[in-house]
């Protein structure tokens, strides 16, 4: 049987998640804590036996960073890694490096909740939810899922919102679900598809 393996894998914590700073496309690096959340996210996967043929990632360092303390972890330094600014991480637009409860004073609360997690309401010269999506979808369809589907054994190290993309797609979620969805840093998410591409099996390493 096909072994249709996907694991989404949010990267470490980054210097600006502590700082609580909106990062988007800015190239920050991660913390000690999100150097230590990769390496053991991969010590989990190898726990449970699970390995890759190949890897994506964006152009982002701390995605790629996570991805190769992951894969160092495990023993896998030697697959395949694709890197492409499809999944990179939603752009925040004028948001980038202000502190998310200066923003709350400088707009009001209800407005930048609105620019956080509404699907398709993009923050100045940003982009939503709905325009990450647009993004990232045709880079999975035409480069991801042909390869899990094969049966090569795939692992994505990307961002909050545009695995939250993936995740819309794979678990057919609504424009409503998918804006209260968190993803943890440096948990990975387990998915075994079916041949027609949908969700046979899903779990969390935490």
């Amino acid at each position: 049987m096909t072994d249709r393996l996907l694991v989404l894998l949010r990267h470490g914590q980054s210097e600006w998640n502590l700082k609580n700073l909106f990062t988007g496309w800015r190239d920050v690096d991660l913390t000690p804590q999100g150097v230590a959340e990769a390496r053991a996210a991969g010590q989990r996967l190898k726990a449970r036996g699970i390995q890759f043929d190949v890897a994506f990632t964006s152009v982002l360092k701390r995605a790629q960073r996570t991805l190769d303390l992951t894969l160092a972890e495990m023993g896998q330094q030697n697959i395949p890694v694709l890197k492409d600014q499809a999944l990179n991480e939603r752009d925040y637009g004028d948001l980038v490096g202000l502190n998310k409860d200066d923003a709350r004073k400088k707009w009001g609360d209800d407005q930048v909740h609105k620019w956080r997690r509404s699907y398709d309401v993009a923050p100045p010269a940003g982009e939503s939810l709905k325009d990450t999506v647009a993004r990232t979808l045709p880079y999975y369809v035409q480069e991801i899922l042909p390869r899990v589907l094969r049966g090569e054994r795939t692992l994505v190290a990307a961002h909050g919102n545009s695995l939250r993309a993936l995740i819309m797609v794979l678990e057919k979620l609504s424009p409503e679900s998918i804006v209260k969805r968190e993803l943890a840093t440096g948990v990975p998410i387990v998915y075994r598809l079916a041949s027609d591409a949908t969700v046979a099996e899903k779990f969390e390493l935490i």
